[in-house]
């Protein structure tokens, strides 16, 4: 765990915007909706009574929806020519493997890599050992 939490590698200090710029406003909206009286604590509070795993599923299948939704209204701008590598900036290229036809990391242009990865969680979901549909009801390997 010491390798994943270095804080050498993962604390970065807080971005500052610049007043004036259209970051700084879109900044300034997201405060605002982060304090707008939602309790968010409260929105997550697993409900009495219910399974804590149902819970999870319910809302791991929520945010894969919302995740494919937003994607699919930026993929159009991201072609194989135009986005020839899936990275997170320019330190950090993501390389696919899926231990079948990638055995390897592989790198492959963004949109290739990305739907691989919706495919690949797509799968994970529809598996009833992972996200089984009979709610409370755990499926017996």
């Amino acid at each position: 765990l010491k390798q994943v939490f270095n804080k050498d590698k993962t604390f970065r200090p807080k971005r500052k915007f610049e007043p004036g710029t259209q970051k700084f406003e879109l900044h300034k909206r997201a405060q605002a909706s982060l304090y707008s009286g939602v309790d968010l604590k409260a929105a997550v509070q697993l409900p009495r009574g219910e399974d804590e795993n149902d819970w999870v599923a319910v809302h791991v299948v929520d945010f894969f929806n919302r995740i494919n939704l937003i994607y699919g209204t930026i993929c159009e701008f991201c072609t194989e020519k135009t986005c020839p590598v899936m990275s997170g900036g320019p330190k950090y290229e993501y390389r696919w493997q899926d231990d079948v036809k990638y055995k390897k990391p592989t790198a492959l242009p963004a949109p290739q890599y990305m739907n691989l990865l919706m495919d690949w969680i797509e799968v994970q979901i529809n598996n009833e050992h992972i996200f089984p549909t009979r709610v409370g009801k755990c499926k017996e390997e």
